[in-house]
């Protein structure tokens, strides 16, 4: 008796998994959640630091935000081969694989290292972009207003200022030399800009208080002669597209196809938990995300270190640039006068 009570019971259970089994199998899989866009302040913050660089600089950023690991590799290749310089050096860059994008920002060293240092930052930035191309714009054009009614955008021998209608428009003053801005991102704006948890201000790329200065000029005519270069760049903003070589560019980066990771400096790292990579102690190791060990920057969420680097207010103050001085590679050491 116990014996067949105990096979009922077998087979019992083998007909209701027999029965249970087919639905459950057939049931599909959950789609993923979807992409919830950033608010207008949260896309206003993310690109404070670049809103005020002339457009094809914009654009340049904006596209190569969107292969982090190209931004890196291309840093560190720069590093490698910083003997090279004008035309060597635009041959050699374009024998690479990056985005047209990437290679057109070796043009700009600091720029490149400073989106390496703020990987959090430009993976941020890239994702933004892939997801809302035009709210990105609006962003941008919104900072860029709010800049102008602070004094601090305006025409000046580096560059033009113009509107046409709600769009501000900023150009280089020369079609051939490039000034970059220098600004300190969370205060040149008016006001107070929550500054981007963990922001490395770069040398040479910031400028100390809310002001609005410039560096020395880049002369970009030596990489013109290629597809990439500075004038295959811009934005049509009345149909709030990014062009490029007079089409509009369409990112073909798969970083961002799964939302839940970034690439990391050497790993790939869950985006809502990756270990120290708001901060770094050297050019290729993260450190802990609370101090930067060896370039006095803050902690994640603490206050700014405004006293970090201080530059030059006049148009014509330390260079943009750090470390890149002149004769060489078409950088002018005292810039275009």
């Amino acid at each position: 008796m116990r014996f067949k009570h105990t096979f009922g019971l077998l087979l019992s259970g083998w007909i209701l998994m027999g029965t249970l089994g087919p639905p459950l199998a057939a049931q599909p899989e959950q789609a993923p959640a979807p992409v919830v866009s950033q608010s207008p302040e949260q896309l206003q913050q993310l690109v404070a630091p670049i809103a005020l660089y002339p457009d094809e600089l914009v654009a340049q950023v904006l596209a190569a935000a969107t292969y982090p690991t190209e931004v890196v590799e291309a840093d560190r290749w720069l590093q490698e081969h910083s003997k090279e310089k004008g035309e060597e050096l635009a041959k050699a860059v374009d024998k690479q694989s990056w985005d047209p994008s990437v290679k057109a920002l070796a043009q700009f060293p600091s720029i490149l290292a400073n989106m390496g240092k703020n990987l959090s930052w430009t993976s941020s930035l890239g994702e933004a972009y892939v997801n809302d191309p035009q709210l990105v714009m609006d962003a941008v054009q919104a900072m860029r207003r709010r800049a102008r009614a602070a004094g601090n955008l305006n025409s000046s021998p580096q560059q033009t200022v113009s509107t046409q209608g709600q769009t501000i428009v900023i150009e280089p003053a020369e079609p051939d030399v490039v000034y970059v801005p220098t600004y300190d991102p969370w205060l040149v704006y008016g006001g107070v800009l929550p500054m981007w948890p963990g922001w490395y201000a770069y040398p040479g790329l910031y400028m100390e208080g809310p002001g609005f200065g410039f560096g020395l000029g880049f002369d970009v005519g030596f990489f013109g002669g290629f597809g990439w270069g500075w004038h295959h760049w811009g934005f049509d903003w009345g149909h709030r597209t990014m062009v490029f070589n007079h089409n509009t560019y369409i990112s073909h980066s798969r970083t961002f196809v799964n939302r839940s990771t970034v690439i990391n400096r050497n790993t790939v790292v869950n985006r809502n938990a990756a270990i120290n990579r708001n901060t770094f102690n050297n050019r290729n190791t993260f450190n802990d995300h609370n101090a930067f060990a060896s370039h006095g920057g803050s902690s994640a969420f603490g206050g700014f270190n405004h006293g970090g680097v201080t530059m030059n207010h006049s148009s014509r103050g330390m260079s943009s640039f750090g470390g890149f001085h002149g004769g060489g590679g078409g950088f002018h050491g005292g810039g275009r006068r």
